[in-house]
């Protein structure tokens, strides 16, 4: 096996990476949001390369496209791939991505296949409140199973009504499309959605090839030799077309009880160069049957061999927390794009697999070493948008903008044959802003996500804005809560509660950390909430400035006694700023108030999304990206956060009362100086909660007024262990911000001086 070896690599910010959304090879396919010309936005769409060469698809010529909520080949066409417009290729808001090039055929973004009931209508999905509708077909109509790669080919797997069908698209020539099918027995004829066109008439005496108007026809007279239209042939086992439609021209597959292979060959040019496609159809038609998508299944030889070496960078151990950085492949044969949007450990504990937000997993082993080599092997490309991973049963399981992808190496060879889909329930606009973030599951085996919703604009479907949980077996779904803005994390509590943050933006004056309950609702209204009232929502455990943490990404429970004495605590990972946070808080009458306080630990240059404690160092690993607003630029990065026994002097619980406000530290403090009032300074402040994006400190004493009110403390008394310090605060009000700055001395005499900002919701 072919290694390359890589050294160090270099920062860069985002700029620096112009066009590397296009120079990467994403494999034969790749999953995003298109738009087809004339006939709209397939939000969930696969497309794949059809033409020979290296680069995979984004270097192709020649292309198909699938949308996979409604198993429809929504179009094909030539002369260039996509216009890499959008959040994940060139960075930019508000704006998805186009093909290029020239159509041969195009279809409306509706079904591609008839219901069982013999309808097409669309009105059985989830309607959003533009009345469109989002979201899968229901399952007994058509369900998209997953796609299969061999080689350069891709075959995907679905279900039209109770038979199941392989399909694999080609190209005959550099303009004939094909279609190849392998349909299974069936007792009902089911009818597939070919092309948009118009006046279906016969080629030929034997039925197989039919002529239509394109959707660019200007003409209605067929003398018209430079009039533009669709030329179409079945090929196979069974086949018949259905002319009788004005607008679309369809094909029946009769009922069997045998299954059936065949293919449908699809052209577009003018009216007089039809004996051209003719041709093409004879010429296929001789050619060797219909290849076998069946053993196309079966996994074949691995593309991807070779592997990559890198290094651990040993952090250097001056405080309480060391910082190693594990080195990722930038510079890789295939140009992959290295920024990381979840990981998971195997059993073995010497590997992990992570994704990258460009579609890539791959396996990096080494972990498990103090400093020295790790190998690095891309397994799976092509998928959309991915920002959580997770691993169960030796499986990988990864959460797309589009679904969840279970990946399988049927035949053992270290490489992704089989991309199935695990569920597919998301509902997914176009919009650039509504990632899906995390993936973990609970004690019973569900999964959940967080589902963003979008930027400056309404909500549209129930999952705009939600934490979402998947059954076990992937068969179903459900929303737990709403309210949330973006959402980029998702903490699984023992209780049936969960934790997940939210970002600073309309209706949320600054950075949220929620404990979230069933049904709960946080306080965006950009999320799904028709006939919400804006004055009734859930408050936060804590809200945060963003000078404090630009932006709260996952929290985690410190699970591991061999990370210092926060086992038990809850800790927050930053996205904004590569920050870690200890999250003491409290619950009054139901209602959660806590605060976030800086770990002794170096920021990263990239923030951290992803993080989970190693099974068997007991060390907490994580990983980011930058790819939206941060201030943290390196692209992407992975890090091992290692306690070194020194101690950290850091909050682990809070509690407020009108006795006032206690803290407990993670070791004991040095007497004189926590028990001297001075050694303290407190402000508070409130924010305004409107339709506007943030908001400017507001003073609790008079909220006309901007700033923040300045707070005596009376008297601090430090408790027998030395631990925990009650400060009284006479003037302490309830507070969406209380910040609580300290100059201590430790047991020992070390320097402590940091600060907590907390949140007051509750006070008696």
């Amino acid at each position: 096996m072919k290694r390359i070896t890589l050294v160090l690599a270099a920062l860069f910010s985002l700029h620096a990476f112009a066009g590397k959304w296009d120079e990467m090879n994403y494999g034969p396919f790749l999953t995003t949001s298109l738009e087809v010309r004339g006939s709209g936005i397939v939000n969930k769409a696969i497309a794949i390369r059809l033409d020979a060469g290296e680069g995979g698809v984004s270097k192709g010529n020649v292309f198909m496209i699938y949308d996979t909520d409604l198993m429809n080949c929504a179009a094909g066409w030539s002369g260039g791939f996509i216009d890499w417009r959008g959040i994940a290729f060139d960075g930019r808001h508000g704006a998805h991505a186009s093909i290029r090039g020239d159509q041969t055929f195009a279809n409306p973004v509706g079904p591609g296949w008839r219901d069982p009931a013999g309808k097409w209508e669309d009105n059985v999905r989830v309607r959003g409140l533009d009345k469109k509708p989002y979201g899968p077909l229901p399952r007994d109509w058509a369900h998209y199973k997953g796609l299969y790669v061999q080689g350069n080919k891709v075959v995907l797997s679905y279900t039209v009504g109770s038979r199941g069908i392989f399909e694999m698209p080609s190209l005959h020539g550099k303009n004939v499309f094909i279609r190849n099918l392998h349909v299974a027995p069936g007792t009902k004829e089911i009818v597939m959605q070919v092309a948009r066109g118009a006046g279906a008439q016969h080629l030929d005496g034997s039925g197989h090839i039919v002529l239509v108007k394109s959707a660019g026809s200007v003409t209605a007279t067929n003398s018209n030799a430079n009039e533009p239209v669709i030329a179409a042939a079945v090929l196979g086992d069974t086949g018949l077309w259905a002319l009788k439609d004005e607008e679309n021209l369809r094909l029946r597959i009769p009922a069997s009880t045998k299954a059936q292979k065949l293919r449908v060959l699809i052209w577009s040019g003018k009216r007089s160069e039809v004996a051209d496609f003719s041709k093409a159809v004879a010429a296929v038609k001789a050619e060797n049957e219909a290849p076998n998508l069946m053993q196309l299944t079966e996994g074949g030889k691995a593309k991807w061999t070779e592997t990559v070496e890198t290094k651990i960078q040993s952090g250097l151990a001056t405080g309480p927390y060391a910082t190693d950085t594990f080195i990722l492949p930038n510079e890789n044969p295939w140009k992959s794009w290295m920024r990381l949007g979840g990981f998971d450990f195997f059993k073995d504990n010497r590997r992990a697999a992570v994704c990258t937000w460009q579609g890539d997993v791959w396996i990096v082993e080494g972990l498990d070493l103090p400093k020295g080599k790790l190998t690095w092997r891309r397994i799976a490309a092509g998928m959309f948008q991915p920002l959580g991973l997770k691993i169960v049963d030796e499986t990988i399981y990864v959460c797309c903008r589009d679904q969840i992808t279970r990946l399988h190496d049927t035949n053992d060879d270290g490489e992704i044959d089989f991309y199935e889909n695990f569920n597919n329930d998301h509902q997914v606009t176009e919009h650039f802003h509504e990632f899906a973030m995390d993936l973990q599951t609970d004690a019973a085996g569900n999964f959940y996500f967080a589902k963003a919703a979008r930027h400056a604009k309404a909500g549209l479907v129930p999952h705009h804005g939600s934490i979402i949980k998947v059954s076990k077996d992937g068969s179903k779904s459900w929303r737990i809560a709403n309210g949330f803005r973006a959402p980029n994390g998702v903490t699984v509590n023992g209780d049936g509660t969960f934790f997940a943050s939210d970002q600073e933006g309309h209706w949320t004056p600054k950075n949220r950390i929620n404990l979230v309950r069933k049904d709960g609702f946080y306080g965006y209204m950009g999320s799904y909430v028709p006939g919400r009232d804006p004055s009734k929502y859930d408050p936060p455990v804590v809200w945060i400035a963003k000078n404090v943490d630009r932006s709260p990404a996952q929290q985690l429970w410190v699970t591991s006694d061999k990370w210092g004495p926060l086992k038990g605590s809850l800790i927050n990972l930053s996205y904004g700023t590569g920050r870690l946070f200890t999250v003491p808080y409290e619950i009054v009458d139901g209602i959660p108030q806590g605060g976030v306080a800086q770990l002794p630990i170096a920021e990263t240059p990239t923030g951290v999304m992803r993080g989970r404690f190693h099974p068997v160092d007991g060390q907490l690993y994580a990983c980011g990206l930058f790819g939206w607003a941060g201030n943290k630029s390196r692209p992407g990065g992975f890090y091992r956060f290692r306690y070194t026994g020194k101690p950290l002097h850091v909050p682990v619980k809070y509690s407020v009362s009108n006795k006032g406000v206690s803290l407990t530290f993670s070791e004991p403090l040095n007497k004189e100086t926590a028990s001297d009032a001075d050694s303290f300074a407190a402000e508070m402040c409130n924010y305004r909660r409107t339709a506007g994006y943030g908001s400017r400190d507001y003073l609790v004493t008079d909220p006309k007024k901007q700033g923040r009110d300045k707070l005596e403390i009376a008297n601090a008394k430090l408790s027998a262990d030395g631990r925990t310090v009650l400060l009284q605060i006479p003037k302490l009000q309830k507070c969406m911000t209380l910040r609580i700055q300290y100059n201590l001395k430790g047991a020992k005499g070390e320097t402590v001086k940091s600060e907590i900002n907390c949140t007051v919701n509750v006070l008696k």
